[in-house]
């Protein structure tokens, strides 16, 4: 435990520089990944009708209940090392497009990245924004979590059943993460009734952990 210590006092100072800064400023990755899709190099070839489709389903409810369950789950928070008393709510900050609707976490590159409880490998996904990214859908198919700019994956395929606290990935800045800024980007979102892996209502997650 002595050995992280450093980390973490490292990580937390380059939190409070950085987003005072403003350096995440151009980063973006929507709730609704079917522009995301587009632009991937592993987009499935059903995702074609999904762009197109003039009549976008209404987004998922979320209310107060929503962070009460997940709180109850007690998930783990998604990076090695990291505390909660370290993490930054960015889940409201402005985008280009927007609110960020995640928290970014820092961490030194290469830092595991853990599967927050069990849950299924739904879609490992490269885009130009999320860069390499992972959607893990929760046990009970209603929520999804999304980690985006790893560096590289851990060793997991799409349909895979991971256990709480597994390594699925590490810590990167691929896509449009700040080359010199190590992250993890990471959302969750309530999935429709359709269960579309790139479709959700997003939820802050730092409210999970206050």
């Amino acid at each position: 435990m002595t050995a992280r210590r450093p980390r973490r006092s490292l990580i937390g100072a380059a939190a409070a520089l950085v987003l005072a800064a403003g350096l995440f400023a151009v980063e973006k990755v929507a709730f609704d990944h079917r522009s995301a899709a587009e632009e991937s190099t592993l987009a499935a070839p059903h995702l074609g009708a999904a762009v197109t489709d003039p009549t976008p389903p209404q987004p998922t409810v979320v209310d107060d209940a929503d962070i009460i369950e997940l709180r109850r789950r007690r998930l783990l928070i998604p990076v090695e090392g990291v505390s909660a008393v370290m993490l930054v709510s960015t889940f409201h900050q402005a985008r280009n497009q927007g609110e960020h609707e995640a928290l970014d976490i820092l961490a030194p590159l290469g830092t595991r990245a853990l599967a927050v409880e069990d849950g299924t490998v739904e879609k490992l996904f490269t885009s130009k924004r999320g860069g390499l990214t992972i959607y893990l859908f929760d046990p009970t198919g209603v929520y999804c979590y999304y980690y985006a700019h790893l560096d590289h994956y851990a060793d997991i395929h799409e349909g895979q059943h991971v256990d709480r606290r597994q390594v699925i990935g590490y810590v990167g800045t691929t896509g449009n993460a700040p080359p010199n800024t190590p992250h993890l980007h990471f959302a969750v979102f309530k999935l429709g009734p359709d269960k579309r892996w790139w479709q959700g209502t997003p939820l802050d997650p730092y409210l999970i952990w206050r």
